[in-house]
């Protein structure tokens, strides 16, 4: 006879069946989080991610979704505001501390590896809840590379990649629009094409299914040039 079921969602600890109840349930917070996508390019990453604006009293500049982690690395999350911000304020005090030490940039496998190991910390001890966000962390060192780490602690590398609400319809659209070695602008537009469709009229400061300027945060690195965000005004040319 199996202990009380509900024991199990007090910690992070095994049920039976070996099952982390709370890893799941940060994984279905991230599911109802806002869409985000990354995509290798030629020379580079791309990074596309919805923000979601409910308060018509909200400023939309000071909400944040695509984030410069160094003049290389940049990253997106979709979850837990509060868990999102902090992963990436840890991942630029890594890239940073290495920077001090070895005079380097931090490669970017390296860098989803140690917050992985961070993440991780969380569904081993008690006290402690899971990140209830997925990450994706890309950028360029010696080529492009793009990397996810979901709520239990597992990364790996992909070429273009979607998380949030809508995951399922990105990923076809990824699957049947994304090509190898596009340019940074076709990946912008695929992506930008990709959250109108996952949230047209639906979502925040959206009008009759338009997806306005301020609801995307678009950022992106190609070869050795730093990390860049479009403006609002270099948004508005690619809807």
């Amino acid at each position: 006879m199996y202990p009380n079921v509900q024991a199990y969602d007090r910690g992070v600890m095994f049920n039976p069946d070996g099952r982390l109840f709370q890893v799941e349930y940060a994984k279905e917070a991230v599911r109802k989080g806002a869409t985000s996508v990354g995509m290798v390019t030629k020379n580079g990453v791309v990074f596309v991610a919805h923000k979601n604006i409910y308060d018509p009293l909200t400023i939309p500049s000071t909400i944040h979704k695509v984030f410069r982690v160094d003049s290389h690395i940049g990253a997106t999350y979709s979850g837990m505001i509060a868990d999102g911000i902090h992963l990436i304020n840890q991942a630029r005090s890594v890239t940073q501390n290495h920077r001090f030490v070895f005079n380097d940039i931090k490669s970017i496998e390296s860098l989803s590896k140690e917050i992985s190991l961070y993440m991780m910390q969380a569904t081993q001890y008690g006290g402690l809840r899971p990140y209830a966000v997925s990450l994706i962390v890309g950028g360029y060192d010696s080529a492009p590379r793009l990397f996810e780490i979901e709520p239990g602690a597992a990364f790996q590398g992909y070429k273009a990649d979607a998380i949030g609400v809508g995951k399922k319809i990105a990923t076809d659209m990824l699957l049947k629009d994304y090509k190898d070695n596009m340019s940074a602008q076709d990946a912008i537009a695929l992506g930008v094409k990709i959250i109108k469709k996952v949230h047209e009229g639906k979502l925040g400061t959206e009008v009759q299914g338009k997806l306005m300027t301020d609801n995307l945060d678009i950022g992106y690195i190609e070869d050795s040039n730093e990390y860049t965000m479009l403006s609002s005004k270099e948004i508005d040319e690619y809807l």
